[in-house]
């Protein structure tokens, strides 16, 4: 139990204060493909006794950090401060004479929950989360940003560390995170902390998975499974007995940019910020004349980008849920949303030839890529059929398939490929026809065209008769408006620093 004597102090501190201012290689490919096959064995999983046979007091006294160092990273947050005078207090009062030296524990956990995602589960998994930790490692992530959590909690450790305390030293060396939610929430996290890179603040933590999305592509990739289990409450004692020791892998990352003729109004997601204008990459002469002004965007993602007929569907899905929030209550009624939608714009049933907006994307699309160990810029070929190009990072799209599939090693001679990992530096690019050729490679039947492989690509859009395309990067949709005088471009460029991730089962 939390001293109140510990709590007392930090909450003087903080009334003291508040009266003054009056005045950061695993081979996944078979996982990946595996599970897309079998998301309810994967549930089932959690049904052992594996998570009953861990000792709820054992596992408190693995990861729970001691109380005055999660006390002072808390208050630090709130006050946004790492000099916060609260935190001083619980310092002071830690090391002062006669006080028992606090002991670090074997394998600190940090958790974000998304409390939103995972339908009704998301606050039960809350409660239980703090129930086997001290309450303050979980951050509910609509009241805790993770950039505050790196910026100020974080920082409160590092400060407590230069000022000689061992035991916060160990805990931010050991320190590991669990992020409960969909892939979405997953890269946003992944994002805040690959800026302790940027910064030099290492080590930067590595990342654990609780899936708690539609699609978990990047839970699959890493062997937490694709969807919450039904036993959830003995599998999570079992997920977070086994974060502090699990093995860790790498993770690519990549950087998009997103120029466009400036005036245009663009509806971004999340995940996209604009930004100053970024010169394109001057090894790659753009043909034709560029606009006086060009508008930016930027963003990172780890899974996919795509453009085409697949986008349009998820971007109408999204808007038909957030128009009518109460038809998505869970996974599998968004899967079924989501497959009514796929048939109502026509990725099935309508024919190429009668909406511009559903023909080939070869007459509006240009691609260049950098060839595995190339630095030159080639212009590779768009098959006439296709009508969504996908540049994929993970063997899991789609929740939980492998649209690239695994090619033999005579195949990838031939075509100058290599075998796909998720931290080889390369995207693979490749398209889809129409919905039921799109059905067949979800069914793991076939795989997609293959287009190629990449260490970095630029798109080039022209309207013509187009007005507008859509785009998604890491399931998030928008509608890009395009001019038929000056083109669009997206460049995506693999970020130099790579995520560190937990290997689950």
């Amino acid at each position: 139990m939390d001293s109140p004597r510990t709590k007392a102090a930090a909450s003087s501190a903080r009334d003291t204060t508040n009266s003054s201012s009056a005045t950061s290689r695993q081979p996944l490919a078979g996982a990946a493909t595996s599970s897309g096959r079998s998301s309810v064995i994967e549930s089932l999983k959690g049904c052992t006794l594996a998570g009953i046979r861990i000792p709820k007091e054992e596992l408190r006294k693995k990861i729970t950090i001691p109380e005055y160092l999660r006390i002072a990273m808390k208050e630090s947050i709130l006050a946004k401060d790492v000099n916060a005078p609260a935190a001083k207090v619980l310092f002071d009062a830690a090391h002062a004479a006669g006080a028992e030296a606090s002991t670090p524990p074997e394998g600190p956990l940090i958790v974000f929950i998304n409390s939103k995602s995972g339908g009704r589960h998301g606050p039960e998994l809350k409660d239980r989360l703090q129930c086997l930790m001290g309450e303050e490692q979980v951050y509910d992530l609509s009241l805790v940003k993770p950039h505050e959590f790196v910026q100020y909690g974080l920082g409160c450790l590092e400060k407590f560390s230069t000022l000689g305390d061992s035991c916060a030293n160990e805990v931010r060396q050991k320190l590991r995170v669990v992020v409960a939610g969909g892939d979405g929430t997953v890269g946003w996290v992944l994002g805040c902390l690959g800026e302790l890179h940027k910064q030099g603040r290492n080590p930067v933590p590595a990342t654990a998975i609780i899936p708690l999305g539609t699609g978990n592509d990047l839970s699959r990739s890493f062997g937490w499974g694709g969807s919450f289990p039904f036993n959830w409450k003995s599998a999570i004692k079992r997920t977070l007995d086994s974060v502090p020791n699990g093995p860790t892998c790498r993770l690519d990352s990549w950087n998009l940019v997103l120029s466009m003729p400036a005036g245009e109004a663009l509806e971004t997601p999340y995940s996209l910020k604009q930004c100053e204008e970024i010169a394109l990459d001057e090894g790659l002469e753009v043909e034709g004349e560029l606009p006086e002004r060009m508008s930016c965007y930027q963003g990172v993602f780890y899974n996919y980008f795509s453009i085409g007929m697949d986008a349009q569907v998820a971007y109408g899905f999204h808007h038909l849920r957030n128009e009518k929030p109460y038809l998505a209550q869970g996974p599998l009624s968004n899967k079924l949303i989501y497959s009514g939608y796929s048939c109502k714009q026509g990725w099935f049933f309508t024919p190429c030839s009668s909406d511009p907006s559903l023909r080939g994307l070869k007459n509006i699309l240009r691609i260049h890529i950098k060839k595995v160990n190339c630095s030159d810029w080639e212009q590779i070929p768009i098959p006439a059929s296709v009508r969504s190009v996908v540049a994929l990072n993970l063997p899991s799209y789609g929740s939980g398939r492998n649209p690239w599939g695994n090619l033999k090693p005579d195949y990838l001679e031939k075509k100058g490929f290599v075998e796909a990992h998720a931290d080889d530096g390369l995207l693979e690019i490749f398209g889809l026809k129409h919905g039921w050729h799109a059905s067949m490679v979800m069914a793991e039947v076939i795989s997609a065209k293959h287009i190629a492989q990449a260490s970095a690509i630029r798109f080039e859009l022209r309207g013509g008769e187009w007005k507008e395309a859509f785009m998604q990067m890491d399931g998030e949709p928008w509608k890009q408006p395009i001019n038929k005088d000056f083109s669009t471009f997206v460049e995506m460029k693999r970020v130099p620093f790579q995520s560190v991730m937990v290997h689950g089962d």
